[in-house]
């Protein structure tokens, strides 16, 4: 399927791609045909700020459960099979509203609702193409903004500092195998994201690299190298993510995975977190956080509740 982007980025064909956490499902609509599809998306759009109340209720996660996969988690890590694995779960919640309106409610620049099937809502931006350069931004440190003196306490954290650098490490040693001459134009920003309830503060970075002109006939190659994104999975890749089909114990499917909008000259994309899939007659919302070798079960759980928002 990656084969058609190339196809379709060599002949400047405007397209939307959306593809699951491991790149074996991948679905590419010509933008022309759209509208023969049940998908809305958004990519990079702004948006006029909608209050909402909170439009659905979480069951409480099962820490003990979470904890298990945290301890086995924490052993690979001391094995040296992994130094940084993203460690997720489902959440079951319940709405009286559709997919459909779930969308419509929520704030974000990235997101996408396919089908009756998921609906996504992501700060998060996969990378972006244009004018011969790659840029991605891996996102990686969170904190309740209500927090005293939050900025402060999550940039100086050393576990979240470690983390970070991790992740960006990997980026830097994924963009290398599309790109040249990688720099990190900006390390550790601060960002405030609208979590419903309540504000949280991201801490992202940003890399770039040099792609060439050419591009638009291998963007299919490119995406592919890339996948599944870095910041939701962990490091080493290949092992971690090994790991993560083991431990996790159910199937991610679509979250984590990405989605992009070719427009014929650019490439934009998100990384699909903040999740709700349906699964039958009740949601499911995904979520969870990077662990290392300093991280605390505690404050991982709660990370991963915090995460379960309508932005």
């Amino acid at each position: 399927m990656f084969e058609k982007l190339n196809a379709l980025g060599k002949k400047r064909v405007p397209f939307l791609v959306i593809s699951d956490f491991l790149a074996s499902k991948v679905e590419v609509i010509k933008l022309a045909d759209l509208h023969l599809h049940d998908i809305e998306f958004s990519i990079d759009q702004e948006y006029t700020f909608k209050k909402h109340n909170e439009i659905f209720v979480k069951e409480k996660p099962d820490f003990k459960a979470y904890k298990e996969k945290f301890d086995k988690v924490i052993e690979h890590i001391k094995s040296g099979n992994t130094y940084l694995l993203n460690l997720t779960a489902p959440t079951k919640i319940t709405s009286r509203l559709t997919l459909k309106e779930i969308y419509k409610n929520a704030n974000a620049k990235y997101k996408l609702r396919y089908k009756d099937e998921f609906v996504c809502f992501s700060p998060e931006r996969f990378i972006t193409i244009k004018d011969s350069y790659i840029h991605t931004y891996p996102m990686k440190g969170t904190i309740d903004a209500s927090t005293e003196n939050a900025e402060n306490k999550i940039l100086s954290d050393a576990k979240e500092f470690a983390e970070h650098t991790m992740i960006v490490d990997l980026l830097r040693n994924d963009l290398s195998m599309v790109a040249q001459d990688i720099k990190v134009e900006k390390f550790r920003f601060v960002e405030m994201i609208d979590a419903g309830e309540k504000k949280l503060l991201q801490v992202s970075s940003h890399i770039s690299g040099f792609v060439g002109s050419s591009w638009h006939e291998r963007v299919g190659d490119i995406v592919q190298k890339l996948l599944p994104a870095g910041s939701i999975s962990g490091a080493p890749k290949k092992k971690t993510l090994e790991i993560i089909e083991e431990v996790e114990s159910y199937e991610r499917d679509f979250f984590s995975g990405i989605f992009g909008l070719y427009d014929g000259e650019s490439f934009d994309s998100g990384v699909m977190i903040r999740f709700i899939e349906k699964n039958k007659d009740a949601y499911v919302y995904k979520s969870g956080g990077g662990i290392t070798l300093d991280s605390e079960a505690k404050l991982e759980y709660d990370e991963l509740r915090d995460k379960i928002y309508l932005p």
